[in-house]
């Protein structure tokens, strides 16, 4: 099958997983810190008090996705996602009225539950679950959506903020979910795909045992794959989170960092696009030794190099980490756990996810508080980068030299 022809006959759910990425980024990181700085002056928040309750709230989320994520084991695709639509477009007007601490905190818990969470948790479970002979072609099909909102979003709700200011822009938001997203993505989720009529026979991974949660929680192979999940969500949301204190400290326009997000988007799309066809030639479990090595590259260059053009350099490695790691977590777990309960096992895989991203701008936000130079913190995380690739290196040797396709006996490895 061509690659047109596959957009062709799977356009529906390709389409419907990609727009539930792209919405997904009312509730990502670098949608929110667009009001960063009006949130800390109209609540008089410092950096790192605003970094600790970002942390609490995206800890929360982590804690109440592994229980809402198995609604996606036992309720259709497109009612999970029109309660998740609702749910994050009442996380938007929540933000937009929130007029103390504590209800900054629940919508910023809200936000994270729905947005960052459970959208972007129903586009992977659904899309791992509609194809297998072709998982790795259609994740990397619909990973694009983020990088759209990414480029298009922050834009629109700048320009929206300058004419009726950031609250204003906050409930136009929750309007285009609910006018826009809800209806185009119940309809085209409506039907669900059967990867077993309508894709060739003897392409379906039947040999892949289905695995429990429990089960997953018993394995130690989970844990170390579980320091790789968190690394790039750690270290992308904190660079981001604080990237107008990194041009501040290296002397950058703030206009021309924020123009190598094109570059990043660009690379990131690129990349999942490669990452999804080695995928199907490969498995993704060849591929896990190799998605962190360019972000090592890219924390070094943010680090230690303070010329201008330093900044599409560190954005375009970032960008093929990101690429590589949004297809190949999209592929890895149904390629190890099956896909019975799909839904459960990776509400898990993105609590820790989730873990990293609210524990990346409360700590380093604290430690900069306390005087900790930032670019010794990001030389850190090159030090990370660099120690996961090589345990996940030999995680990958020992899961392919066991049996059933890359899973391993239900007992653990």
């Amino acid at each position: 099958m061509t690659f047109l022809s596959f957009i062709g006959r799977n356009g529906r759910w390709l389409g419907g997983g990609f727009l539930l990425c792209f919405f997904s980024s009312f509730g990502q990181t670098f949608f929110i810190a667009l009001s960063n700085g009006e949130i800390r002056r109209e609540f008089d928040l410092t950096n790192g008090e605003f970094g600790l309750i970002y942390m609490m709230a995206t800890l929360g989320s982590a804690a109440t996705l592994p229980f809402l994520g198995r609604l996606l084991d036992r309720f259709r695709t497109w009612h999970v996602a029109a309660a998740t639509i609702t749910g994050l477009a009442a996380a938007t007007l929540v933000l937009s009225w929130s007029t103390s601490v504590p209800f900054l905190l629940l919508s910023i818990y809200l936000l994270r539950l729905f947005g960052q969470g459970m959208m972007s948790q129903t586009a992977f479970t659904a899309t791992g679950r509609w194809f297998v002979a072709n998982r790795g072609r259609a994740i990397s099909l619909v990973t694009p959506g983020f990088q759209a909102g990414e480029a298009l979003l922050p834009l629109l709700f700048v320009m929206s903020a300058g004419m009726i200011g950031w609250r204003g822009a906050w409930v136009a938001s929750a309007i285009v979910l609910l006018l826009v997203a809800l209806p185009a993505i119940a309809l085209l989720t409506s039907r669900e795909r059967d990867p077993l009529s309508l894709e060739p026979a003897g392409s379906a991974q039947s040999d892949v045992p289905d695995w429990t949660v429990a089960q997953v929680l018993r394995s130690p192979t989970f844990y170390l794959l579980a320091m790789g999940v968190v690394a790039p969500s750690f270290i992308g949301t904190t660079l981001f989170f604080h990237q107008v204190y990194l041009t501040e400290l290296r002397g950058w326009p703030l206009e021309l960092f924020a123009s190598g997000f094109a570059v990043m988007s660009a690379t990131t799309v690129v990349f999942a696009l490669v990452c999804g066809w080695l995928i199907d030639r490969f498995s993704a479990v060849r591929l896990l030794p190799f998605f962190l090595i360019p972000m090592t590259f890219a924390t070094l260059v943010a680090a230690n190099f303070t010329a201008e053009p330093s900044i599409f350099v560190f954005m375009m490695f970032l960008g093929i980490s990101q690429g590589f790691a949004a297809t190949l977590f999209g592929a890895l777990w149904p390629e190890i756990y099956g896909v019975r309960h799909l839904g459960a096992v990776r509400s898990l895989v993105l609590a820790v996810m989730v873990f990293g991203s609210a524990l990346g701008p409360g700590l380093s936000g604290i430690l900069m508080d306390l005087g900790v130079p930032y670019p010794l913190l990001i030389n850190l995380m090159a030090v990370f980068c660099a120690a996961i690739t090589l345990v996940l290196t030999g995680v990958s040797r020992r899961l392919r030299r066991l049996p059933a396709a890359s899973g391993f006996s239900r007992a653990g490895p």
